[in-house]
């Protein structure tokens, strides 16, 4: 019998519904836990977490018998119920529709979980619109600005 062999590593990026700052520190490190039992459970392999007050950023080594949006939506769904069931949040929490995947190689993995554990420090340069369009044009991918994550801090 055959096996599959696969070397399939993605940066996701994905907001907090309207980018509200939800997710505060007195929970973050409890939700990025739960998240990675997800991902396990999956047969996902994390790498590196981080969860800003309005935005994920997770890098996943992908079993590839189960889609990246099936990924995604699962792991939207079930954190926002154990947000919920927990009481983290006095507000509506709920994650907005879309993501950014970016596919990485063995290589650059390194560099990726340093960027993915340094999220803090580097939001303080750069705001989590300047930091998804950066990313957006980098791998070169086609994007029409109205389909983007709701950005508050848009220069209309």
């Amino acid at each position: 019998m055959a096996n599959t062999y696969t070397q399939l590593y993605t940066h996701l990026v994905f907001a907090v519904k309207y980018r509200q700052a939800l997710i505060r520190p007195s929970f973050r490190e409890e939700v990025e836990r739960y998240m990675t039992g997800i991902l396990q459970n999956k047969k996902h392999k994390l790498l590196a977490i981080y969860l800003m007050p309005d935005h994920a950023h997770i890098l996943v080594g992908q079993n590839p018998n189960i889609s990246l949006s099936a990924t995604v939506n699962v792991l939207k769904t079930e954190t926002t119920k154990f947000i919920k069931e927990k009481g983290f949040s006095p507000f509506r929490f709920s994650w907005q529709e879309g993501f950014g995947a970016f596919s990485h190689s063995r290589k650059e993995l390194d560099r990726v979980i340093k960027y993915i554990l340094n999220q803090p420090e580097h939001h303080k340069k750069r705001t989590f619109r300047e930091e998804y369009l950066a990313l957006l044009r980098r791998y070169e991918i086609d994007f029409d600005e109205q389909y983007l994550f709701d950005f508050f801090d848009r220069e209309e």
